[in-house]
């Protein structure tokens, strides 16, 4: 789960089949009860019936925690982080970074520096789109070190500038689960 919305598929997906939760996060869920193997195929269905997954493996489940923290962070949070990134990550998962990145890039054919640039990038096209917000505040938000770090490496993503972006009438994004 990768997003807000698949969250609440999760959340009303377990209702209907009588599961009680205690927790239900990006890339995870805790029920309350012992589920059976019939309980796990109707969840599993249900899930894929909405178009997500049900992670069985532990380096699956890993991964989607590792994309998980970066979309929270990225998306979700406007506050910078006091720690680098890898400590971060690792106190989150409570992994060795080295282990998460070699996972990550495994499985994920790319880096994990690269999957939050792609991220920055899709939120800095968002931010575009609405149009709220000149460039420079985007680079705050974001915490780009400056508007010209953040230009390039739109450009160097996209092949356009931010500028030329925001002029576009066709401004296409990709969902973030595609990202």
């Amino acid at each position: 789960m990768v997003c807000i919305r698949c969250k609440m598929v999760v959340k009303d997906e377990l209702s209907k089949l009588g599961l009680h939760y205690t927790v239900v996060e990006l890339g995870e869920a805790e029920i309350v009860e012992n589920i059976t193997d019939e309980q796990h195929d109707l969840i599993k269905a249900a899930l894929l019936r909405s178009g997500l997954e049900l992670m069985d493996d532990k380096k699956s489940v890993l991964i989607q925690k590792i994309k998980g923290v970066i979309v929270e962070l990225v998306h979700y949070s406007e506050e910078p982080l006091t720690i680098n990134f890898s400590q971060h990550l690792s106190q989150k998962l409570d992994h060795n970074y080295t282990y998460l990145a070699n996972l990550f890039s495994e499985v994920q054919g790319t880096t994990i520096e690269k999957f939050i640039i792609a991220h920055k990038i899709e939120r800095v096209k968002e931010l575009l789109v609405y149009n709220e917000l000149t460039l420079t505040e985007i680079a705050y938000k974001l915490h780009y070190s400056s508007v010209a770090h953040l230009s390039a490496q739109f450009r160097k993503v996209t092949g356009l500038t931010p500028t030329y972006f925001k002029q576009m009438k066709d401004k296409r994004r990709s969902m973030l689960e595609d990202v």
